[in-house]
């Protein structure tokens, strides 16, 4: 089903989705058609509120790449200037073949479930949700104020980060701690990235040739941010983030798992507040903490060069990502595919490498001459005789949040579930 309207004594089919990202001095955005999936344009606004503002705009379909400099005040400077960007390529947001826009959301707790049409009561809801995503919700928030006053007449619509994580059993989701505190304070794990895992993990079973109901897959989205998940016939059942995206994995520039009395000691010994001990964690710690790199190219020409901590920097790396990969083939109890995404999942055969040596008990062979090959397509890098499938899929969240704002406004409901 499609979206038809009249314009004059002609029928458009409305087929376009706009997809935003919407950060806090930052938009990222893809036109998309889902007609055929095609692309139209793609962009990124950055450094809003800047005098050095940036806007990078991609017509994908004849024309080339236009970047423009100067101050851009707001994020309603920088949609408007996103709308004209795509009005010259005659892809304008009044274009009567414009079916919605989808917004990337961060959080969305227990309540958002599925992608969700905007209402008042919706961005209540997300506001509710700040303090456990303060440096996410809020610019998801102004994003979506900002394209509905652009669009008032348009469906505007939320697909979750946590939204494919809230499969979750409870005794994955639970921390140990008091029933009481926890619920007063919505202290659980979340999970985030869940759009990447979504669209990765059934990406996965297309390539092993079966529905994702048949398939169990650890996915690994490793970029800057890194997050795991162990996802039974489709559906999440543990990942690596919590109650915030710091938990689990070393990351770029996040910690991943520490003991929480380093926090108190912290406190104590070095006499930090908790605002620094945030930034310490947050931005100062994983590789760049480690070895004052978060960059895997760079981290891996100094591990050439003899360097000892980029050397340590990657083994604590490494480390961290198998005992993921031991804890969930445990949680899964049968494993299909493990499936690598993201700029370094996507990118970097060495860590794919080191992720998978002396993997074989687990039945985990990787083609050496596979995983060193360079492509931009899903493809299989493990050996004939591996029983468990290696995958490198480039993850596409825009792609998947363009599919289910679609799905969503063209079968009439206001969420996606059943």
């Amino acid at each position: 089903m499609t979206a038809p309207r009249t314009e004059g004594s002609v029928t458009v089919t409305a087929t376009r989705v706009l997809v935003l990202n919407s950060g806090s001095s930052s938009v990222k955005y893809q036109l998309l058609d889902m007609h055929d999936g095609s692309r139209l344009a793609a962009g990124l606004v950055e450094r809003i509120g800047e005098e050095t503002s940036r806007l990078v705009h991609t017509p994908l379909i004849g024309g080339e790449k236009r970047e423009r400099s100067g101050p851009i005040a707001d994020h309603g400077a920088a949609l408007k200037a996103v709308a004209d960007e795509l009005a010259s390529d005659g892809l304008g947001l009044d274009s009567p073949e414009l079916a919605a826009i989808g917004h990337r959301v961060v959080h969305g707790g227990l309540r958002f479930t599925e992608p969700t049409v905007i209402d008042d009561d919706v961005l209540a809801e997300v506001e509710r949700l700040v303090p456990v995503a303060p440096l996410h919700n809020p610019a998801n928030i102004i994003g979506i104020r900002t394209a509905q006053a652009l669009r008032p007449d348009l469906p505007q619509v939320a697909v979750f980060d946590t939204a494919f994580h809230t499969t979750m059993p409870e005794a994955a989701a639970r921390y140990a701690i008091d029933v009481e505190t926890a619920d007063a304070h919505r202290i659980r794990r979340y999970g985030f990235h869940g759009t990447s895992h979504a669209y990765v993990s059934r990406r996965t079973a297309e390539l092993l040739g079966k529905e994702p109901s048949e398939v169990n897959v650890i996915v690994l989205h490793l970029g800057n941010g890194a997050s795991a998940s162990a996802v039974a016939g489709g559906r999440c059942v543990d990942t690596s983030m919590g109650l915030t995206p710091l938990e689990g994995l070393v990351m770029g520039t996040r910690s991943g798992d520490i003991d929480p009395a380093v926090t108190f000691h912290l406190m104590r010994v070095a006499e930090m507040s908790a605002d620094e001990i945030d930034a310490l964690l947050n931005k100062k710690s994983g590789l760049v903490g480690l070895c004052g790199d978060n960059d895997m190219r760079e981290i891996r020409r100094r591990i050439d060069e003899g360097d000892e901590r980029a050397q340590l920097a990657f083994d604590i790396y490494i480390h961290r990502l198998r005992k993921y990969i031991g804890a969930y083939f445990a949680v899964l109890g049968r494993v299909d595919a493990i499936a690598f995404t993201a700029g370094v999942g996507e990118n970097a055969a060495p860590v794919r490498e080191a992720a998978m040596a002396d993997m074989e008990g687990f039945g985990l062979t990787l083609d050496r001459e596979r995983n060193a090959a360079r492509s931009d397509e899903a493809r299989i890098i493990s050996a004939s005789e591996g029983r468990v499938a290696v995958a490198v899929v480039p993850t596409d969240e825009e792609l998947e949040i363009a599919q289910q704002t679609f799905a969503l406004v063209t079968s009439g409901s206001r969420t996606g579930n059943p």
